[in-house]
């Protein structure tokens, strides 16, 4: 049943079943709770039931398969992402407040960027994040293109920083860099003179520190500038 073909979207579906205890809210608060303790693998029809103490083809009164598991997921989690109330009406200042929410998701929920490079279908969630996005860029240009530019740029250095930051976590980088210094022949190289530039990062244990609201900073001031001169 997981590979099923899927007849239109989750959200305009019947969500179907008499069960109290089976609803599709469970169900995905639920494969929520599996992903963020055991990653986006350990999500299966079979789990949620077995979480939820009921049978695995009774979950199939409100899904049609597993990806639409994964689509209410990634909607619901993009709730988060919302700024609540009103944006800020300086564009920068809504950017940040919009920017520092998506990154506090992406790392509390680490399975969230594994799921947008699936692509799933975007929901109403979704769709409002993305609203609130472009009307944050609205206010530096109202030329759609660029609008859209602005949020695609800050959204790839949001994503490329959270998904190493999340890298750096997993595996303890940290400690890596300190095992590092402790293998002879990586001192030798080091004090070879043949690393000018990485000798000094090492030797002040710069690597892997955070510097995530500079480099925002840095871009934003990129595009203020280039707008500031049209």
């Amino acid at each position: 049943m997981e590979g099923s073909a899927r007849s239109g979207d989750v959200w305009t579906r019947p969500r179907g079943g008499r069960r109290p205890k089976l609803t599709r809210a469970a169900i995905v608060e639920a494969a929520i709770k599996i992903a963020d303790a055991e990653g986006l693998d350990a999500v299966s029809i079979r789990r949620i039931a077995n979480e939820l103490g009921v049978r695995a083809m009774s979950l199939y009164t409100h899904i049609d398969a597993k990806e639409d598991i994964f689509d209410l997921m990634y909607d619901e989690v993009a709730k988060e992402v919302l700024v609540e109330g009103e944006l800020s009406d300086d564009w920068r200042e809504a950017i940040l407040q919009i920017v520092h929410k998506e990154r506090e998701v992406g790392l509390r929920h680490p399975w969230m960027l594994e799921l947008a490079h699936r692509s799933p279908r975007v929901g109403p969630n979704g769709l409002r994040h993305v609203e609130q996005s472009l009307a944050a860029a609205a206010l530096l240009t109202t030329d759609p293109e660029a609008m859209l530019a602005i949020v695609t740029t800050v959204d790839h250095y949001m994503l490329g920083y959270t998904v190493r930051e999340q890298h750096v976590r997993e595996n303890g980088q940290e400690r890596v860099h300190t095992s590092l210094l402790e293998r002879e022949y990586v001192r030798s190289l080091l004090e070879s003179g043949e690393f000018p530039h990485l000798k000094p990062l090492f030797e002040k244990g710069l690597y892997g520190r955070e510097h995530f609201t500079e480099g925002l900073n840095w871009l934003l001031d990129g595009i203020e500038r280039d707008y500031a001169e049209k």
